[in-house]
């Protein structure tokens, strides 16, 4: 076991787990933010994705020993009410059917219009590719996303 202080949603929170300890298992067993969805395992699905230093990163596949001074943000964090422009476009879309994906295509595709304040088709379909729908809600996904960046 080791101990690490680390910055999630602009709150530094310490833990002592293993070195090798995924993020989604310290967020969702050690720090109960429950948001972040475990999918796969293998970062091919997406429900894990959180913001890291605001890239968008499977936690999955991200241990907790190579986080170090980096900003974590889930998407408990995104905002305290639901207010983010991409929550409300998931609302006024009715994007989530099941809604097990959308936490982490919320972080997805809130990473995106940070860094893309207009993305075209082919930018939100590159971002997006490989968050994983099994409700099929692709069309309403990419529909919220361009609200979303309108309204940001």
């Amino acid at each position: 076991m080791a101990s690490y202080k680390l910055n999630i949603n602009g709150e530094s929170r310490e833990i002592d787990v293993a070195e090798d300890t995924p993020m989604l298992w310290v967020l969702r067993d050690n720090l109960h933010l429950v948001g972040t969805k475990y999918g796969c395992g293998i970062a091919q699905c997406g429900a894990c994705t959180i913001h890291v230093d605001g890239k968008a990163v499977r936690s999955c596949q991200l241990r907790v020993s190579q986080v170090g001074e980096k900003k974590i943000t889930t998407i408990e964090g995104l905002s305290e009410d639901g207010s983010h422009p991409v929550q409300q476009a998931w609302i006024e879309h009715d994007v989530p059917q099941c809604g097990y994906c959308q936490a982490g295509q919320i972080m997805t595709a809130s990473a995106l219009l940070a860094e893309n304040k207009n993305p075209s088709d082919t930018d939100i379909a590159t971002a997006m590719n490989g968050n994983i729908c099994r409700c099929g809600t692709y069309t309403r996904i990419r529909a919220a996303v361009k609200t979303a960046a309108k309204n940001a």
